[in-house]
């Protein structure tokens, strides 16, 4: 069976979670399946952990594409290979060049982990769906237009797209998520949603048919987020950001979705309150929609040292972030699962996080829960997990069992199950 794979996102530099969830489902499915043949779909050469699927450490690094555009990667099993499908625009690959692209060689089974379909799909489709928080609170996401950077060929594509969708939907990124999800729930086989919470969501908004939906959860990467004890090496890793000891940690896109300015005003209240906190705030992420809050907190409550943002963190050195942290702290008003939660887990670091239903459905008993929307009891939730001991290491006992039930491994066994039963 052949079964191809987007592998735009996971081919991005700078990764999130949908990414890194691409990127690993990937990497392991090339080492449990040698039965499947894979084909990769990409708009820019493959590179990194891509272009050479392989544990080993003698690693390929050799770019070779030939005339029809497809790129010598290595795997386990030799049996992935990807395709370059070369795109004159910014915008709409999967609309138009991976479209075309299925209108003429369809695999058996196409699988989309972290984006919408193409418009000319195989009957055997699956689509990963990671979260519909934009139909609840629309106004945590941006409206930014999307097409050609001129104002002109931006009207025409606008007009375009409410010509076609009936004038529902408007060329913007909002209604482009919008648009998608709706368009794969009608259109795809087969949906993974990434938690049962997620599954719920789109129950209760789309109206699909349950058994249409399968869940599984993401997993993390358990060979490389474990304790690090070796505070020469943490502190290695930490002066090459600028980044001191103690300090509590955030880690996700600075935004008012992630709840990211509440933290900052919580993490003033909390040291206002408890003079003895001498931890400052690390915030580890992409500058999101609402940024411009986050640096106003900063500023209005004079953290300007207090707060450090130290940019893009390199996958390797996020280990010893973790295992430096006196605690992980995660406010997020809506997630379709966390990540960095299990990451936290891994290195066995307490965590503080959101006391909303998909992060209990993930952390379990492994976290001490707080109120989002209460910059106080945020407050009191920071104060308490840097204070507490015993908290602490019963927090810490329990992230270490929690976090055995997620890996990357299974994931990707679960989803192959999926892509075969069809």
């Amino acid at each position: 069976m052949l079964i191809g794979i987007d592998a735009s996102r996971a081919n991005r530099q700078h990764k999130t979670g949908t990414e890194w969830y691409s990127y690993y489902l990937i990497r392991n499915l090339a080492q449990i399946d040698p039965k499947n043949e894979y084909i990769l779909y990409t708009d820019k050469p493959l590179n990194g952990g891509l272009l050479d699927l392989t544990n080993s450490s003698q690693k390929f690094n050799q770019i070779k594409i030939n005339k029809k555009g497809y790129q010598t990667i290595k795997s386990p099993h030799n049996n992935f290979k990807a395709k370059i499908l070369k795109w004159p625009f910014s915008f709409f690959w999967t609309l138009g060049r991976l479209s075309l692209e299925m209108l003429v060689y369809k695999p058996d089974v196409l699988f989309v982990p972290a984006h919408t379909l193409p418009l000319f799909i195989p009957e055997k489709t699956i689509n990963t769906i990671h979260d519909v928080a934009f139909e609840r609170d629309r106004y945590l996401y941006r409206y930014d237009k999307m097409g050609p950077e001129d104002r002109l060929g931006k009207r025409f594509l606008s007009l375009l797209v409410r010509i076609f969708t009936l004038n529902k939907y408007s060329a913007n990124s909002l209604d482009y998520l919008r648009w998608s999800t709706r368009y794969a729930l009608k259109k795809a086989k087969k949906i993974i949603a990434v938690s049962n919470f997620t599954k719920k969501e789109i129950l209760e908004i789309y109206q699909t048919q349950p058994e249409k939906i399968k869940v599984i959860h993401n997993g993390y990467s358990d060979f490389l987020y474990k304790k690090i004890d070796d505070d020469y090496r943490i502190r290695i890793v930490l002066d090459k950001y600028g980044v001191e000891r103690p300090y509590i940690l955030y880690v996700g896109r600075l935004e008012k979705k992630k709840n990211t300015p509440a933290l900052i005003e919580a993490f003033a209240l909390a040291r206002e309150k408890n003079k003895k906190i001498k931890e400052k705030l690390v915030l580890i992420g992409d500058a999101g929609f609402g940024f411009d809050e986050v640096k106003y907190m900063i500023g209005e409550y004079d953290l300007g040292q207090e707060v450090i943002i130290p940019g893009w963190v390199e996958e390797d050195d996020m280990p010893c972030f973790y295992s430096g942290a006196t605690a992980f702290i995660f406010p997020s008003k809506h997630e379709g699962f966390g990540i960095p939660m299990l990451q936290a887990m891994g290195c066995q670091v307490p965590l503080a996080v959101s006391e909303i239903p998909v992060l209990h459905e993930v952390a379990g008993e492994a976290a001490l829960f707080f109120c989002p929307y209460n910059t106080e009891l945020i407050a009191g939730a920071i104060e308490k997990i840097l204070t507490d001991e015993d908290l602490r290491k019963d927090l810490i006992k329990k992230g270490q069992e929690r976090v055995k039930n997620f890996s990357w491994r299974k994931c990707a066994e679960e989803t192959l199950r999926v892509i075969e039963g069809l």
